[in-house]
């Protein structure tokens, strides 16, 4: 199978050979460039499929690279950046880039983000030729099998209780919507919840500890206050 190139520039040569041997290990091809104008010249002879940019570089900073790229192609950019406030990665997203990582990063949370940018863009782009497998579920971080209830989730595969895995499942094959406790119970269980209890909660704090990167600040199971969870597209 022909590899998959990444090119990453970052003017930070210590942080592009950390990121380039983790990619490597996954069977990436990786072409570094350490400043915009390398980038460029890298862009125009390889066909490149994703993009790891540094924000802040000297010359042409990361912004403005991440834009002029925008003009002429739709490969997914991953930005990263030493700032970490709100603004700065809508600033970051708004110039066209797919995704906003913060330094320090875990090298193993960029690799999971590069495969979720990559499915992504193969899901959607005609010329791609990877097949895709319709009994999976692939949303957000997670990679869903029905058929021999195989759950991944940031490239790990975890273990899940039957029930944990039928709540999971329900909230992944209908991204974006809203389920209450109620409703998750009455569909999980197929009974009726009678009275308030813990039960749904408590299946969703153990889900969270297994599938969140940090169960404290959930990304993959979101919750609604006073309505319930959802997982986004």
């Amino acid at each position: 199978m022909e590899q998959t190139s990444i090119l990453v520039v970052d003017d930070d040569r210590e942080i592009a050979e950390l990121v380039e041997i983790h990619l490597v290990s996954d069977g990436y091809k990786v072409f570094k460039a350490f400043n915009a104008k390398e980038g460029y010249e890298i862009l125009e002879k390889e066909d490149i499929k994703l993009i790891i940019l540094d924000i802040m570089m000297p010359g042409i900073d990361g912004l403005n690279m991440c834009k002029t790229i925008r003009n002429t192609s739709t490969i997914p950019i991953i930005m990263l950046s030493a700032k970490s406030a709100d603004i700065d990665k809508i600033i970051g997203l708004s110039t066209g880039a797919d995704d906003y990582v913060i330094k320090p990063f875990n090298p193993l949370e960029l690799t999971a983000r590069v495969k979720s940018q990559l499915r992504r863009y193969t899901k959607f782009n005609p010329n791609s030729h990877e097949e895709r497998v319709d009994k999976e579920i692939v949303v957000n971080h997670l990679v869903i099998n029905k058929e021999d209830h195989r759950v991944t989730a940031y490239e790990k595969e975890v273990k899940l209780t039957p029930i944990e895995f039928d709540i999971l499942y329900l909230l992944a094959s209908n991204p974006g919507r809203v389920f209450s406790t109620d409703e998750i119970f009455e569909r999980v269980w197929n009974e009726k919840m009678y009275e308030a209890n813990n039960t749904v909660m408590v299946h969703i704090r153990r889900l969270r500890e297994k599938i969140e990167m940090d169960s404290r600040n959930a990304q993959i199971i979101k919750t609604v206050w006073g309505v319930g969870y959802k997982i986004e597209k």
